[in-house]
């Protein structure tokens, strides 16, 4: 089933758990397989108000920034380390969610074909990477489905090239953690990570290693 518009629609924290479990997906024209669907399961996200400081938004709006100030639902895409990064706008001004990592999904949609060109499209050191380890990571996850900032931001799902999609399944526990990179004053305390306990070794880093609290979902 895909999800509208209307279920972005939440607080952060909410919206952080609810699209864990949904699946990505990413239309291509490949030159070698034509249009193929790219997919990944959500893993692992972060929440992000703009009344604290680790938010792009606390630093106030500018254009590139606009899109968390948009319609919840709109995409923000921005540059992490040279890559790209997939985030979407929630209820509230300047407030957004981070998708911080997923895993390769393979379905009647999408094959061991479309799997294989995501292993193409990011490989480490000239050799595929596993599907376990292929969107573990912000960028990675960005790279593994093609997405990239002047295509994305600011902009919307689209039926026919970008979608999100409830496949009918709901993590059992979620771990609720600090969030990653989140340098030293900047609210960096906070539990707004979350990540699917099923597939903590292909998340960005195995929150189970540090702090953490688990919730029954």
């Amino acid at each position: 089933m895909i999800v509208l518009p209307t279920f972005f629609d939440r607080e952060p924290l909410e919206l952080a758990q609810s699209l864990i479990g949904k699946v990505l997906r990413h239309r291509i024209n490949d030159p070698a397989h034509g249009n193929i669907w790219l997919s990944a399961k959500i893993i692992e996200t972060e929440a992000y108000y703009q009344t604290e400081r680790g938010s792009h938004s606390s630093l106030g709006f500018t254009e590139k920034r606009k899109a968390m100030f948009m319609e919840p639902g709109t995409i923000y895409m921005y540059y992490a380390r040279g890559g790209d990064s997939l985030n979407f706008s929630a209820r509230g001004d300047g407030n957004g969610v981070l998708i911080k990592s997923g895993l390769a999904f393979m379905d009647q949609h999408s094959s061991e074909i479309s799997l294989s060109v995501m292993q193409q499209l990011n490989p480490i050191n000239g050799r595929m990477r596993s599907p376990e380890r292929l969107c573990s990571g912000q960028t990675l996850l960005c790279r593994s489905l093609g997405l990239k900032v002047p295509d994305w931001n600011q902009g919307s799902l689209k039926r026919n090239k970008l979608l999100l999609e409830d496949v009918g399944y709901c993590p059992d526990r979620l771990v609720q953690c600090k969030r990653l990179g989140i340098p030293e004053g900047r609210d960096e305390h906070l539990p707004y990570r979350f990540v699917d306990y099923e597939y903590t070794r292909s998340a960005t880093s195995n929150p189970t290693a540090r702090e953490h609290t688990v919730i029954k979902y």
